[in-house]
């Protein structure tokens, strides 16, 4: 029988639709990958085709900037979503708002290699990219026009990636969305509350229960949530309460490594390579808001960051837009079950 089940942090609710559940093969894979032309603008030798670059790793300093010699490199997106030069002259009309697109656009260039796979990195690739992730978040707080950061990644034609080459994005917005921000509002309700973080209660209950564990280490918890939206959706947490990625230590951003790209390798395995999306959740900028001194007051302690996956499996259709209910087909414990005996 199907069931409803409620997000405990934003009250969202999803259906799991066991009688809809189907095998790993029955998802289809086959368009994951973007198609791969003759040109690729992140390729090593073409560093003249993109906007010069804001940040590189592996290059020596004294080289030339947009030389080859790289390992990791940042460029700014050349078709930007938002614009960084600027104010944002905020403005009302009558009784709609608006304000210039102010913001930024990055790209994060994974490897040189165009066919390497994040489901494959050696620990030392992983240390860089998490490395120039912690890099751009930092740089980009200093900025006061800008109120939230978030770093992605879209992994096949289906997730929305248009060029093959492995590569993560960072956008840098002048708002804070009304998803986060409902994060962020339940969060400190709950804390106000209970004086504890929701995400370590969520986190305790599952480790108590067990049924949606994929894997546990030193430093990270690996779930499939209670109220998945989507079949097969993971979440890494750390284990030590912490709301802000920037603040590991390099022990955990070595033990991060390592656990994202296997868990990624889990996907690939049990789901033949499917596309996914994910996402890093962590504290936005912490700029005092004019009127509302309290704003952040406990957010150190309210909110625990993580990184969401998000295989690309099914269509969100005219019942999802219509009713914001998400129908999940297989439910978190069959799928923690399937990824747990994936041979990584």
């Amino acid at each position: 029988m199907s069931e409803l089940r409620k997000d405990p942090i934003i009250d969202r609710w999803v259906i799991i639709a066991t009688e809809r559940s189907r095998r790993p093969s029955d998802f289809n894979s086959s368009e994951n990958q973007p198609p791969t032309g003759a040109f690729c603008p992140f390729c090593p030798g073409n560093e003249n085709r993109t906007p010069p670059e804001i940040a590189q790793w592996g290059r020596p300093a004294a080289a030339p900037p947009d030389s080859t010699g790289w390992s990791v490199r940042v460029v700014p997106n050349k078709f930007p979503v938002l614009q960084n030069e600027g104010d944002l002259n905020p403005q009302g009309l009558g009784m709609f708002d608006f304000m210039n697109g102010i913001g930024r656009h990055e790209v994060i260039i994974e490897n040189t290699r165009h066919d390497w796979d994040f489901a494959g990195a050696t620990p030392f690739e992983m240390r860089e990219i998490l490395g120039a992730y912690t890099s751009r978040l930092n740089e980009l707080r200093r900025d006061e026009r800008l109120r939230y950061i978030v770093i992605f990644r879209n992994s096949g034609t289906t997730a929305g990636a248009t060029l093959a080459h492995p590569h993560s994005q960072v956008i840098a917005l002048p708002i804070i969305p009304k998803q986060v921000k409902e994060q962020l509002d339940a969060a400190r309700e709950y804390y106000e509350r209970k004086s504890r973080c929701v995400f370590c209660d969520v986190l305790r209950q599952e480790m108590s229960m067990k049924d949606r564990i994929v894997e546990t280490n030193e430093h990270f918890i690996v779930l499939s949530p209670f109220a998945a939206r989507f079949p097969f959706e993971l979440q890494i947490y750390p284990r030590r309460h912490s709301h802000d990625f920037t603040l590991m230590t390099e022990e955990e951003a070595a033990m991060l490594g390592e656990t994202l790209e296997r868990n990624l390798r889990r996907l690939k395995r049990t789901l033949n390579d499917p596309p996914y999306n994910f996402m890093l959740q962590t504290a936005p900028p912490q700029r005092p808001s004019p009127g509302r001194p309290e704003s952040w007051g406990t957010i150190a302690y309210d909110y625990h960051w993580r990184i969401d996956i998000l295989p690309r499996l099914t269509r969100v259709a005219g019942f999802e837009w219509g009713t914001g209910f998400y129908i999940n087909p297989v439910s978190p414990e069959h799928a923690t079950q399937l990824l747990q005996g994936a041979d990584v």
